[in-house]
């Protein structure tokens, strides 16, 4: 027993184009593309400030100031986090 198969053209007798699938596997990487465009077009136009010529020089300054400063900036901190654990002094 054999059954009848149907004729090829009745299965895609619609051009590629007409089936909503092959869209939906285009669109995936055009979006791609087009973000990655959009990405550059932003880079390219506006780019990232310099933060300064002289950022290291300027960093080195700092650290010397903190340094300095270190156990007077820290004194506070370590009394209000030791104050906590500790009983109140004797009046």
């Amino acid at each position: 027993m054999t059954l009848p198969s149907s004729p090829p053209e009745s299965r895609s007798a619609a051009p590629w184009w007409h089936h909503g699938h092959v869209w939906l596997v285009i669109a995936g990487p055009v979006t791609v593309i087009l973000a990655g465009i959009a990405t550059v077009v932003i880079a390219v136009r506006q780019p990232d400030p310099l933060v300064a010529e002289d950022y290291y020089r300027r960093g080195i300054e700092i650290n010397k100031t903190l340094a300095e400063e270190g156990a007077k900036a820290l004194l506070p901190a370590l009394q209000g986090r030791n104050h906590a654990a500790s009983p109140a002094p004797a009046r």
